[in-house]
């Protein structure tokens, strides 16, 4: 029986992982960047310009978003630590989708590398 890990292990070997290094010119260049994170992990942070794409619900979203049809969209994926990016890169592989590719480390190898976060705004009660 497989092991969540045997999965993402697998995905890992099919898709393109990109570095820290290289990430920030590709969300720069990307036509979408997908958060695959669940809403309130979103909500606590994320990569400017991103767009929730919870990782249970990606392939409903991507089937009924028409700015997300076209299958040759260059696409950066990421999650917490890229494990469900890199198996949300596969399914979109599996899609058709052509030009994809995960952050390796995700979202708290960015932030950590102090890279830009949009955080969300609290009110002052002054």
């Amino acid at each position: 029986m497989k092991t969540a890990h045997d999965l993402v292990t697998a995905a890992k070997a099919r898709i393109t992982e990109i570095s820290l290094e290289q990430a920030a010119q590709a969300v720069r260049e990307a036509d979408v960047v997908l958060d695959v994170r669940e809403a309130d992990e979103y909500a606590t942070g994320h990569l400017p310009g991103a767009v929730l794409a919870p990782r249970g619900l990606l392939e409903f979203k991507l089937s009924s978003t028409p700015e997300l049809g076209a299958r040759d969209l260059d696409v950066v994926v990421y999650c917490k630590t890229s494990g469900r990016a890199a198996l949300a890169a596969a399914v979109m592989h599996d899609m058709g989708y052509t030009r994809v590719r995960s952050i390796a480390g995700g979202f708290d190898a960015w932030a950590a590398a102090g890279l830009p976060v949009v955080r969300p705004q609290q009110p002052a009660f002054e």
